[in-house]
């Protein structure tokens, strides 16, 4: 079942109608969809597809020979192309008089086997570029690869590229199409559970409860998922204990350098390159207070909501769940999910103020929007505020409540008090509730006629 991905097939096809030499760049983390993408773009094409394997030069130029020939002849022979660079000139010269995708899936491992692959690319594409018709797609999982050996400037591929396409996880309103049969609040909950990555959102049944899936896939010590965060840095880092560490530490509440340092027991810059990489994966992401450029005030968190959930609930009941107590630690857990859901739900609401602004709907045409948060001057306390936003002269001001009790006009108030640590002509206040809004707030909000109140029913209906 293929989901998604309209704007990226539509951008492909595009270059694909070009009738001229593409070469396409398509690279993501692992399971978020690069080859189920690909095949669905290629079903209807003339295509050579190869993926490499984590082995020697000389077997994958005999697996590319094996492509090639299929392709070409229709049956597989155990003839062999002597190199990749005469496999190169075979396809390349197919394709002079019709189109032909070529799709590399995995690059990087045959890459590495193949020292000078990357040359022989650079050498035929300048030779070939004019007269050809050859779509040319190199794919990887490896983020660092891709981005240093393919993408960067001294890279040999550097400029050849015609495209390239980052693929990322599913945002929310994205997610929610493989739930059809989930309630709303329960949409909510398996996008805090497993993120928006395709192959995790599969692992999910939609006739299940929420309940059910987390004791399924997190509680079920024969699940891929339980292993999954352990398996996906085997294969993505060299030191997988160390990146545990670190991200066991931001997991459970040390959003500093400092505090991750001293809970991994490693000094500051150690923990700096490790968490580099992991921002390059996808896995931890970097704050700063909106507007803000300090270095002093940045702090770290889990980005991706599997493995968010899995960090915060799993290690401290893995004795219990290799038991196949799975009830018994759902019974443990679930007081914590509605505060869990706090930080999830914010993520929906950014996504919500995104979608509206490209829409043209929201009142402030903002660049980029995050959280805020520092001490007043006047009360000396920190405040914070979840979302805020700015353009020129205006400024958005939003707060966001998962909690089964309506939100009351305290909230208002208290967000109204805390913007006024800015100054801007115009300010605009953005509510979000997950089950609505008190008589008072909502009158308050007619009020002041710069209030906007968002329940997460009205976020699903737009």
């Amino acid at each position: 079942m293929f989901i998604g991905r309209e704007e990226e097939l539509g951008k492909l096809n595009r270059l694909y109608h070009s009738d001229k030499f593409e070469f396409v760049v398509i690279y993501g983390r692992r399971r978020v969809g690069k080859t189920v993408l690909i095949s669905e773009f290629t079903k209807d094409k003339d295509t050579i597809f190869f993926t490499g394997i984590e082995t020697n030069a000389k077997q994958n130029l005999e697996n590319f020979s094996r492509c090639i020939m299929e392709y070409n002849t229709g049956i597989s022979a155990d003839t062999s192309f002597s190199s990749f660079q005469s496999a190169l000139e075979y396809v390349f010269e197919l394709s002079k008089t019709k189109r032909i995708v070529l799709v590399v899936d995995e690059y990087p491992y045959v890459a590495r086997a193949s020292k000078s692959l990357a040359s022989t690319f650079q050498l035929l594409i300048d030779k070939n570029k004019d007269s050809s018709k050859l779509f040319l797609i190199l794919c990887g999982s490896s983020m660092s690869y891709m981005e240093d050996q393919v993408l960067a400037y001294k890279a040999p591929l550097y400029g050849r590229r015609t495209a390239q396409f980052k693929i990322k996880p599913f945002e929310f309103f994205e997610a929610c199409r493989y739930f059809n049969k989930l309630s709303d609040e329960d949409k909510a909950l398996a996008y805090g559970v497993v993120g928006g990555t395709p192959q995790y959102l599969m692992q999910l049944n939609d006739n299940l409860s929420i309940e059910d899936n987390i004791k399924n896939t997190h509680f079920n010590p024969s699940s891929s998922i339980f292993e999954e965060p352990n398996n996906l840095l085997k294969q993505e880092v060299r030191e997988p204990a160390i990146y545990n560490a670190v991200i066991t530490a931001i997991a459970t509440g040390s959003s500093k350098m400092n505090e991750i340092s001293g809970k991994v027991g490693e000094d500051t810059s150690v923990c700096a390159t490790y968490i580099k990489n992991l921002i390059s994966l996808g896995i931890v992401k970097k704050e700063s207070p909106y507007g803000e450029k300090s270095t002093r005030k940045t702090i770290y968190s889990i980005e991706d909501n599997m493995f968010r959930f899995w960090y915060r609930f799993v290690p401290e009941n893995t004795s219990v769940i290799s038991r196949g107590a799975s009830d018994l630690v759902y019974k443990r857990i679930a007081p914590g999910l509605s505060s869990y859901m706090g930080g999830v739900f914010e993520e929906i609401c950014k996504q919500y103020l995104w979608k509206l602004l490209i829409e043209g709907k929201c009142a402030v045409n903002f660049s980029d929007i995050g959280r805020w948060w520092g001490t007043n001057p006047k009360t000396r306390t920190q405040e914070e505020i979840d979302i805020m936003g700015t353009d020129k002269d205006n400024a958005l001001f939003a707060e966001c409540k998962w909690t089964n009790e309506k939100v009351d006009l305290s909230v208002l108030e208290t967000l109204v008090n805390r913007s006024n640590l800015f100054n801007f002509k115009k300010k605009h206040f953005y509510l979000f509730s997950k089950t609505g809004f008190t008589k008072g707030c909502i009158d308050k909000a007619d009020e002041m006629d710069n209030v906007n109140l968002v329940t997460y029913e009205d976020m699903l209906k737009s």
